[in-house]
């Protein structure tokens, strides 16, 4: 992480307690699946590396300012260019309008950073990420940090200890994004 979009600077974080999603029984809010019927949203994969990292580094609302820098915006495309880093897309009327991305490694998958332009946007492309994952075999979606929004689907933080030991299950074998 860096401490905002200026600072060139990166550092790594640690924590005694890390977030997970556990996708044997993460949640839909009601008012999303709703949302998710009605297919408000186009739903894309990895299409737009750069739109989504640039709404991502875009500080809005609640969150005026960023942790994503310039060297995190390099090693996040090289990522992407080997295909370790995946994005998931929400379009409107061929305009990008919520996205994710993150890291897979292993069976594992850890989100980095989300935006929405809409409402209701990066929360379908995070119901359409854990689909993804559940469909392809992955066992392990790290969100880093819990917060009340990611509580809605199904956070919890686990010990360092514990989380350890889910990733160390994670890393053996191989699924593909």
């Amino acid at each position: 992480m860096a401490e905002d979009a200026d600072d060139p600077e990166v550092f790594w974080v640690r924590p005694q307690k890390r977030g997970v999603i556990p996708l044997d029984r993460y949640h839909v809010p009601r008012s999303l699946k709703k949302v998710i019927r009605q297919h408000r949203f186009e739903i894309r994969y990895d299409t737009d590396f750069e739109g989504v990292i640039e709404g991502c580094a875009t500080g809005t609302g609640k969150r005026a300012r960023t942790w994503i820098n310039e060297p995190i915006r390099e090693v996040y495309a090289t990522l992407f260019q080997h295909g370790h880093c995946h994005t998931v897309e929400a379009w409107r009327e061929g305009r990008l309008v919520g996205g994710l991305y993150g890291v897979t490694l292993g069976r594992a998958f850890f989100g980095e950073s989300m935006f929405s332009r809409e409402p209701d946007a990066s929360k379908v492309c995070l119901i359409h990420l854990i689909e993804h994952l559940i469909e392809r075999n992955f066992i392990l979606l790290d969100t880093q940090f819990t917060t009340p929004h990611l509580e809605r689907f199904g956070a919890i933080e686990v010990p360092r200890k514990r989380y350890e030991r889910m990733l160390e299950e994670a890393l053996i074998g191989l699924a593909r994004f």
